[in-house]
């Protein structure tokens, strides 16, 4: 089977890029998964579901893609957070990992192939600090070790920014570390405990813990080697995280981390990025609870992957409407090939994904696809074709939903619930939402009224 030509943008060079596989059909793909100091908001799953969907993609057309994406379980966002509820540090990261995994579960894309802990990596993590120190790209400083950036040459290729310009945020008021430092732009590699940390790992520079670049380095090197395909996550991490990780790599191994780097368009509000330091963050359990998995992955599918996406009610209202119109068309669709007719809107659907994940063009197909299917007599349209689109999406879930018709009291417990929405009488809204999840039944907010669906079947 031949492979098609995927192209992808990557920030390092500012181009498209061809994706060539090292070893064809194998693709390594690293994402940045999140810092666990609370239950993620709804920014925190876009990169999920860029990746998870981008990995569905590629073994759909041929290749073997597999997907790293880690947990930083070792961070100072951690220790303050576990400080502040009162609990060890290493309870609220297994906490908050598990609750990671029980809300993006919920998407049914399937977990990533391996999800890293810092904390079971610090063995890798000080062998790689050791091969700095040997090359002369880090030095020790009272337990303490900084990367030296200006060791590196290629500081800076990938963010395009000023080295002398450039501020790693590191420093605060109770431990500067800046009088420790070389160089105001150096980096940690590995901290001393400090007053207030409740974990420490021991290491030839004595106790401490990892920074969190390294981490990073680290995991995706024990995993997939370096100069892997793909390295992922939000834009938010080109700099300082992306930038630090490809350059201690590079000078510690001499060969790039990654071959194309892709960073996914942050969610914003009010044009502002969501982000819990903001404090303009909506939870990703509550936003699937309200709006239900298949909503939510419409949402993310319906803007571009590099592009910021405005979260918003009225673009979750034409999420939820263009989920209830494949839905719809479901159940008049049969199993089974499909007809003629329905090759080019496959085929334009795929090479808009090979063409920079362009999901939004790709949407269009399926809506084409759609609209031909509903201008022939129901059940006379096989469902293969829209089922293969939508499986790389995670939405063929849509073409199953109507299977089981809702019995009438659970019809009327919608349309009070309709009726108090309307009334902007939300308590009981919800309360009605919660007796029809009780009776196993999850309601869909659509353009013609509330859609019944089995909960097993969300």
């Amino acid at each position: 089977m031949s492979l098609p030509e995927v192209l992808l943008h990557d920030t390092r060079t500012g181009e498209i890029r061809r994706l060539t596989p090292s070893d064809p059909p194998k693709v390594r793909i690293y994402a940045c998964g999140p810092t666990v100091y609370g239950r993620v908001h709804v920014g925190n799953a876009r990169p999920f579901v860029v990746f998870s969907q981008l990995k569905r993609f590629l073994n759909a057309v041929g290749y073997e893609a597999e997907l790293v994406a880690n947990v930083t379980d070792i961070n100072d966002k951690i220790y303050a957070a576990a400080s502040a509820v009162g609990v060890p540090s290493g309870q609220l990261a297994v906490e908050m990992t598990a609750a990671y995994v029980e809300d993006t579960d919920r998407f049914g894309l399937g977990r990533p192939d391996h999800e890293p802990l810092a904390s079971e990596t610090i063995g890798p993590i000080i062998r790689l600090i050791e091969r700095l120190i040997e090359g002369g790209h880090a030095y020790e400083t009272d337990g303490d070790v900084y990367f030296s950036v200006r060791s590196y040459p290629g500081y800076g290729e990938l963010s395009h920014r000023d080295i002398d310009k450039m501020d790693q945020g590191e420093d605060d008021q109770a431990h500067p570390p800046t009088a420790r430092k070389r160089d105001p732009l150096d980096f940690a590699l590995w901290k001393a405990q400090k007053p207030g940390e409740d974990t420490r790992w021991e290491s030839p520079w004595g106790p401490g813990r990892p920074g969190w670049h390294i981490e990073c380095s680290a995991m995706a090197q024990e995993l997939l080697g370096t100069d892997f395909e793909i390295h992922g996550g939000g834009s938010d991490l080109i700099f300082p995280h992306h930038e630090n990780e490809t350059a201690q790599t590079t000078a510690a191994t001499g060969t790039p981390l990654a071959q194309i780097w892709m960073h996914n368009g942050m969610l914003r509000l009010d044009a502002e990025k969501m982000s819990k330091s903001v404090g303009n963050v909506f939870g990703l359990g509550e936003a699937l609870e309200r709006y239900g998995p298949e909503t939510m992955l419409m949402y993310f599918s319906q803007g571009h992957w590099r592009q910021p996406l405005e979260y918003d009610e009225t673009r979750l209202e034409q999420a939820a409407a263009a989920a209830a119109r494949i839905r719809e068309a479901g159940r008049r669709l049969v199993r089974g090939p499909s007809p003629e007719w329905s090759s080019p809107r496959r085929a334009a659907f795929f090479d808009a994904l090979a063409h920079d994940f362009n999901v939004p063009r790709a949407l269009v197909s399926v809506f084409d696809w759609v609209s031909d299917a509903n201008r022939a007599d129901a059940g006379t349209v096989g469902s293969d074709d829209l089922r293969a689109m939508l499986d790389v999406l995670g939405l063929a879930g849509l073409l199953d939903a109507g299977s089981r018709e809702p019995p009438e009291h659970a019809k009327q417990l919608a349309h009070r619930r309709d009726v108090a929405r309307a009334e902007r009488d939300y308590a009981e809204a919800d309360r009605l939402r919660d007796e029809l999840r009780a009776q196993g039944w999850e309601v869909r907010d659509g353009p013609d009224g509330p859609d019944l669906l089995p909960r097993d079947g969300v």
